[in-house]
């Protein structure tokens, strides 16, 4: 039970950063009917964003209250002034271009930032030991030992989510960015700000990468400057699978393919180091069998 239990945390774990970027992917298309391949560097930025962080709360001897909310504030916020400034700068003036020129110039600036980290990050080219910031240790119910950084960073992760939900959904601003996304010549009669707009959009966009790397830092406590790489394809895979346009689509994606990984680790230990393949061989049947997704894609809700 106690390894069904660990299982299970590592699996919401991980459905809640795939989740999460899914999410991400999800509100770009949306708005702008892009899919932005440099969002998984994007989250990576925001993972070493708040390593710096910690280190500048170390320098200063902040309590580790603060260093944790700092930690997660620093991320949040690299990773949406850069999600920001690609759409300001490079999606918006490409927005009339072919599909294949926006999606080549993603994938280079995913590659130059990667490069960046790598290059001029100190060390950058190995492994980063990320601090541990959470209560350590856990607590036992029924024979079942659940850790208390899991289940800490689970509920976060769940309600970071719901917040960017009710963004989208229930606010001005959300009103605005759901106008755009289902008509942007209607939306600039309507005298909404389509450039700020999208740029908003953009950055709550990578708000959630940039979230899911300061989690998976904190539960993994490494990083490293490849690590967007593998989060973005599953990302991606996981809004494919959801109905791209769909947010709970994405969320539910996130945590299917999470489950398929789960899965093989549990019921075929020897098949561990392959749990990916499984899961895209899977994803891939899903795919072919329901093309437009699980949750399909409606116009009224794309964002």
């Amino acid at each position: 039970m106690s390894s069904i239990a660990q299982y299970l945390l590592n699996g919401l774990m991980q459905g809640t950063i795939y989740g999460l970027v899914a999410i991400g992917f999800t509100i770009f298309f949306g708005v702008m009917n892009v899919i932005k391949f440099s969002h998984g560097d994007v989250l990576t930025f925001g993972a070493f964003g708040g390593l710096v962080a910690t280190w500048l709360s170390i320098a200063l001897g902040l309590p580790i209250w603060l260093e944790l909310g700092l930690v997660i504030l620093v991320a949040v916020a690299a990773s949406a002034a850069i999600g920001a400034l690609i759409a300001r700068s490079l999606v918006l003036p490409l927005k009339d271009a072919p599909p294949l020129n926006m999606l080549l110039m993603t994938m280079m600036v995913g590659t130059a930032i990667r490069e960046c980290i790598r290059l001029f990050f100190p060390n950058g080219t190995n492994p980063q030991k990320f601090p541990e910031l959470l209560p350590s240790g856990g607590a036992e119910m029924s024979g079942v030992y659940l850790r208390y950084d899991g289940l800490i960073l689970i509920v976060s992760g769940i309600a970071f989510i719901f917040a960017i939900q009710w963004i989208i959904n229930r606010t001005r601003l959300g009103l605005a960015i759901r106008a755009v996304a289902e008509d942007g010549e209607t939306a600039r009669t309507m005298g909404i700000n389509f450039t700020l707009t999208v740029a908003i959009a953009f950055a709550i966009g990578s708000m959630t990468a940039g979230f899911g790397g300061a989690l998976f830092g904190l539960y993994y406590s490494e990083i490293n400057y490849g690590m967007g790489l593998i989060l973005a394809v599953i990302g991606f895979s996981a809004a494919i699978i959801g109905g791209l346009g769909n947010i709970w689509g994405a969320i539910i994606g996130g945590y299917l393919f999470a489950g398929l990984q789960t899965a093989v680790v549990a019921t075929l230990p020897s098949l561990s180091d392959y749990k990916n393949v499984v899961a895209f061989i899977i994803v891939i049947a899903l795919i072919t069998w329901r093309p437009t997704g699980l949750l399909a894609e409606r116009g009224s809700e794309r964002v």
